[in-house]
């Protein structure tokens, strides 16, 4: 079969080259942002007359049909025609006849399938974004139900602090605004139309880049042709990002593999978001975030294999960048399907306040509350925190938590200590007391949460 690019060899393709440099196994996913340039391109063309407006009309309507079928999932692909584009082109020319390759004027596969990608993520941008916003609205629900839920602060996986498991909660809401800002930041580097770059030096047609980006809804054009080709920042910018936030995803994952277990039975996750064993009737696992985990070492191995692939290239476009497909569209799926399962597990997952309250109880984390009240009373700080740490010691030794320690024997370590001691020690007043700015105070955590919802809504 004669390719479209055929004219100057003499020789068929190897069947397996044919086969190993085909890209239409996946880059037909594209095949809509393909058929919107093209119409695009063609109208551009028509209109400064490097077409006539018959011609135009007439593969116009020719890609309409194309575009139809896709609808219906009519279109078929194949490997003989390599990629997204000659397969649309040989599909056009068969509809409309020769005058469908009059399309390919003024342009080159290579500004042709960075123009489908940047369309592309363009698009999916904006929908993963909204899906994050759905993950910190379920993050928030949560977070309004449990601003007085008591729990153990932890740092280095061991009890710190008292803290509102709202606080806890609101900590992942901040670190997906950011994910969420930084998405939103990097449109303006995917708002960037290489269509009219040709092949890497422009084209001696007088075509009207401007008129095409108009067309498409970009705001800019690429002011250098042979950049417009061979750029691929905005994919690595987009995988860089989506790493940041599987990251996130996979630290909140985590806990809540952690918190559901039987040894913290912090929280219980829905049946529906579960799975059980094929031989341990009892067990129910924690599969979703097990998996949400899992997948971001995919999200980060495709951010590294586009680095590697470009990292040697001269300019402008080589075969190698046909690699830069599979990763982007491959953590666009991960990351939806991410996202989309995120916001109803948290949503349903039900949290055990009375498991997280006497977890509180149990520990020695109000012990800086003790070197607050020392200091407080004029105790310089680091004598306070040398005197709680011996009385810790002395807990540990007598198998007591510190609120089980007399009066009398708190006045064996400093004289300050008097009866408002025990007061102090209640671990929803430890974490009432943190009234500073962003503190794990009830009334701070409030702030937050309405703080929250203006960002939110915004």
């Amino acid at each position: 079969m004669s390719k479209l690019w055929g004219g100057r060899f003499t020789k068929e393709t190897n069947k397996l080259v044919e086969e190993f440099t085909a890209s239409i196994s996946f880059d037909q996913q594209l095949a809509a942002q393909d058929i919107e340039g093209s119409l695009a391109h063609v109208q551009m063309l028509s209109e400064c007359a490097i077409i006539s407006a018959e011609d135009g009309e007439r593969i116009k309507a020719g890609l309409l049909v194309l575009k139809e079928k896709l609808a219906q999932n009519q279109l078929s692909f194949d490997v003989a025609h390599e990629d997204i584009h000659m397969n649309i082109e040989k599909q056009l020319i068969d509809q409309v006849g020769p005058v469908g390759g009059k399309l390919h004027t003024g342009r080159s596969r290579n500004d042709q399938v960075a123009t489908d990608m940047h369309l592309y993520l363009k698009e999916k941008l904006i929908q993963i974004i909204q899906l994050v916003a759905a993950v910190q609205a379920s993050i928030l629900g949560q977070a309004k139900e449990n601003v007085e839920t008591i729990m153990p602060g932890y740092t280095h996986l061991q009890r710190a602090q008292p803290i509102s498991f709202a606080h806890h909660l609101m900590a992942y809401f901040w670190m997906l605004q950011r994910d969420k800002e930084r998405l939103s930041d990097s449109l303006a580097r995917v708002d960037l139309l290489p269509l009219g770059a040709g092949a890497l030096a422009g084209t001696t047609f007088p075509i009207d880049r401007q008129r095409s980006a108009e067309l498409l809804g970009f705001s800019q054009v690429y002011p250098n042709s042979m950049d417009a080709v061979s750029d691929r920042d905005f994919i690595l910018e987009f995988l860089s990002n989506a790493s940041i936030l599987m990251m996130h995803i996979s630290r909140l994952s985590e806990e809540l593999i952690i918190w559901s277990s039987q040894e913290f039975q912090f929280i219980e996750l829905d049946d529906a978001f579960c799975t059980g064993s094929s031989i341990m009737p009892q067990k129910k696992n924690p599969d979703v975030p097990e998996l949400l985990r899992a997948k971001t070492g995919r999200v980060y191995g495709n951010l590294m294999g586009l680095l590697t692939v470009l990292k040697g290239l001269p300019l402008a476009y080589n075969k190698d960048m046909q690699e830069d497909k599979e990763g982007m569209l491959d953590t666009v799926a991960t990351v939806e399907g991410t996202l989309a399962l995120l916001a109803p597990l948290l949503e349903t997952m039900v949290v055990r306040r009375e498991n997280m309250t006497k977890a509180t109880k149990e520990d020695y984390a109000n012990a800086t509350d003790i070197a607050d009240y020392l200091s407080k009373k004029g105790m310089p700080f680091r004598d306070a925190h040398e005197v709680i740490g011996r009385i810790v010691l002395y807990a540990i030794e007598q198998n007591k938590y510190l609120l089980e320690i007399s009066l009398d024997t708190y006045q064996q370590f400093s004289a300050l200590f008097s009866e408002d001691i025990y007061e102090v020690l209640q671990p929803v007043a430890t974490v009432q007391a943190r009234t500073s700015y962003g503190g794990t105070g009830f009334e701070q955590v409030r702030e937050q949460v309405r703080l929250a919802e203006e960002v939110l809504n915004t």
